[in-house]
């Protein structure tokens, strides 16, 4: 399998570089990233389960997918193709807010991102690919934050840290599929 590269960027988002992915994360540097946010008519999020075999946060919940576009992808596109390929879901989404990252993982990497976050509606029941996710479920905003507190270590480092903007960030995004 050849190589992934991902894109540098600076604190405002603007390109510096890109690099392979493995190396952008051992090294800690701060690269773009999407992360995508999918409910269904009942407001209820979509989590997926990491596959055990990912070399990082294998078997941890998270939000519905993440990934790095390539160079020269737009962001959006980036996001919509790792829906397809983590959950086979196709889905118009909206681009909601940016945040900016920097979070050990328990492996020695680094997820220093500049994360694009998009929101989708859809009771469409996902598809997953084995390789990427291994199980899903939809749970109530009220539901993870309960179990996030009650037991963090079952969650994702960068779905721990972005999750507290959700609710706050659903009143201004329609949710109506």
């Amino acid at each position: 399998m050849p190589a992934i590269e991902v894109i540098l960027v600076d604190h405002l988002d603007r390109p510096t570089g890109k690099m392979e992915k493995l190396e952008v994360h051992e090294k800690g540097l701060l690269h773009r990233a999407v992360t995508v946010y999918v409910f269904n008519s009942r407001h209820e999020l979509l989590l997926q389960r990491r596959a055990s075999g990912k070399y990082h946060c294998g078997g941890l919940w998270s939000n519905t997918c993440c990934s790095h576009p390539y160079p020269q992808e737009p962001t959006r596109d980036a996001a919509e193709r790792r829906l397809r390929e983590e959950m086979g879901l196709e889905l118009a989404l909206t681009p909601v807010f940016e945040l900016s990252y920097n979070l050990p993982l328990s492996n020695g990497l680094i997820e220093h991102e500049y994360g694009h976050v998009f929101f989708a509606i859809s009771d469409e029941p996902p598809c997953l690919n084995p390789e990427e996710a291994d199980d899903w479920c939809y749970c109530s905003l009220a539901q993870i934050e309960q179990e996030m507190q009650a037991n963090p270590a079952k969650f994702t480092p960068w779905f721990l840290h972005t999750f507290p903007r959700i609710p706050h960030t659903l009143g201004d995004f329609r949710l109506t599929a």
